[in-house]
C-alpha cells in the first residue's frame, strides 16, 4: 500500500533534479516517447520509455504494498481525445521482508491514443508522477512532449512491448472464478477460487478491487490442485463500510515470467 511507501522512503522523501543535457534525471531515469504511427483501427501507437541506471526499479499499476502507482497526465497534448495505457509482464522485487511490483533497467509502456481527428498529427504533452528506488526511493515527475506522426513507421520496441503482455484468461485456460466475501476488522475478507492450470514457478497474485478508494492487502496464496486460491483484506480509505462489485474485480497471476489477466469473478 502506498501509505507504507511513505513510511519506509521517508529519510528519502525528495524529488528528483532537472533533466540534464541527455534527458537523464540524476543518472537515474529518463523517458522517451516512440512513434508508431497509426494502426487500421484509427489509433495511433505510442509508447513511453522509461530506462533506468543500474539497480533501481520502478513500479507496474499495482505495484504493492512497498511501491507507488504510476500517475498520468496528458495536460497540454492535441488532437488527443482518449489514452489507454497497456502494461507489459511486471517482474515481483522482494526487499527487506516486502514485495513490490515494477520494472527494472528499462520498459516501454505501449500507449493506443484516440486522435480526435484521425489522420492528423497528435501532440503527445504530459508528465507522469511515479517512484524510482534502490536502496532508497525517490519520487519523481517526468515530462514529455513529442508530435506524432500518424504515418510513422511501426517501431518494433512498441511491438516488442504490445506482445509482452499478460495473457487473457480465455487464452490461460482459466474456469470458474469465484469471490467469497466475509467481514473483516475495518473491512472484508475476499477468498478467490481460481480455476488455473499451475504455473511455472512460484505464484504470485495481485487483487485490484477496481474502485480507487479501496485498497487490497498483499494476497496469500495456495493451491488446491487446478484451483488458485488467493485471499486478502479489502480496506476502504475513507473507513467504514463500502460495497464490491464482483465484476469489476481484477486478478493478475504472475509466476516465472509469464501473467495472466482475469477480470470479474461470481459468487457462490
Amino acid at each position: 500500500m502506498w501509505k507504507i511507501f511513505g513510511i519506509t522512503a521517508l529519510i528519502a522523501l525528495t524529488s528528483l533534479g532537472p533533466a540534464t543535457a541527455d534527458g537523464w534525471i540524476d543518472d537515474v531515469v529518463r523517458i522517451d516517447v516512440l512513434d508508431g504511427g497509426t494502426a487500421q483501427d484509427g489509433t495511433h501507437r505510442a509508447g513511453l520509455r522509461l530506462r533506468l541506471a543500474d539497480g533501481w526499479k520502478t513500479y507496474w499499476r499495482a505495484p504493492g504494498d512497498a511501491g507507488i502507482p504510476p500517475l498520468f497526465n496528458w495536460r497540454g497534448s492535441r488532437n488527443l481525445h482518449g489514452v489507454q495505457v497497456l502494461w507489459p509482464v511486471p517482474m515481483v522485487f522482494e526487499q527487506n521482508g516486502m514485495r513490490s511490483i515494477g520494472y527494472a533497467q528499462e520498459v516501454v509502456l505501449p500507449l493506443d491514443l484516440s486522435p480526435r481527428t484521425v489522420g492528423q498529427p497528435v501532440r503527445l504533452k504530459g508528465s507522469v508522477e511515479l517512484g524510482v528506488c534502490s536502496d532508497v526511493c525517490i519520487p519523481a515527475t517526468l515530462s514529455f512532449d513529442a508530435m506524432l506522426d500518424p504515418g510513422a513507421g511501426v517501431n518494433p520496441q512498441i511491438v516488442a512491448a504490445r506482445a509482452n503482455r499478460p495473457r487473457t484468461a480465455a487464452e490461460a485456460g482459466v474456469g470458474e472464478v469465484v469471490c467469497r466475501l466475509s467481514p473483516a476488522t475495518g473491512g472484508l475478507r475476499i477468498e478467490a477460487h481460481i480455476e488455473l492450470p499451475k504455473g511455472r514457478g512460484a505464484e504470485v497474485a495481485v487483487v485490484e478491487p477496481g474502485d480507487p478508494a479501496v485498497w487490497a492487502s498483499e494476497p496469500q496464496v495456495t493451491r488446491k490442485g487446478g484451483t488458485l486460491i488467493a485471499v486478502a483484506e479489502l480496506m476502504h480509505s475513507g473507513g467504514g463500510a463500502f460495497a464490491v462489485d464482483r465484476s469489476q474485480m481484477r486478478f493478475t497471476v504472475i509466476d516465472a515470467g509469464r501473467a495472466v489477466d482475469i477480470r470479474g469473478c461470481s459468487a457462490d
